[in-house]
């Protein structure tokens, strides 16, 4: 009885250990895109919609942004991506064909502007956070 106990303990045991390091692989393996979202007047916008899709046009998936205007978009595979965001009727251009690889973060801001025309592209580096 006891011995039974134990082979389960540590088979459960392996079984963890096999899922965490799944879970390590997969982090590495996958890309990421964050940003933040500005207004026409430069200021964060919250509950933005940002649309990310692979420059094919598959997969589509959408995130809002969060009280201070940032953006996330984890677990995307390797590939380029075109990106997007809308807000009370206004619009980014999107940025199409952003090239991410394996484990890579992207980060890029993207500027609503009325009439859809808009600015957008990476952030400088003493903006990003």
């Amino acid at each position: 009885m006891k011995r039974r106990g134990l082979v389960r303990a540590i088979l459960l045991t392996l079984a963890v250990c096999a899922s965490v390091a799944q879970a390590q692989r997969s982090k590495k393996d996958s890309v990421t895109i964050k940003g933040i979202v500005l207004g026409a007047d430069g200021k964060p916008v919250s509950a933005a919609a940002v649309t990310c899709q692979s420059s094919a046009g598959i997969k589509p998936r959408a995130v809002h942004t969060d009280s201070k205007g940032h953006y996330l978009i984890t677990g995307l595979k390797e590939d380029s991506y075109d990106i997007r965001a809308s807000a009370n009727g206004a619009y980014s251009d999107w940025e199409r064909n952003i090239p991410l690889r394996k484990g890579q973060t992207k980060e890029i801001a993207l500027r609503l502007l009325n009439g859809n025309t808009a600015l957008s592209g990476n952030l400088p580096a003493k903006q990003k956070q």
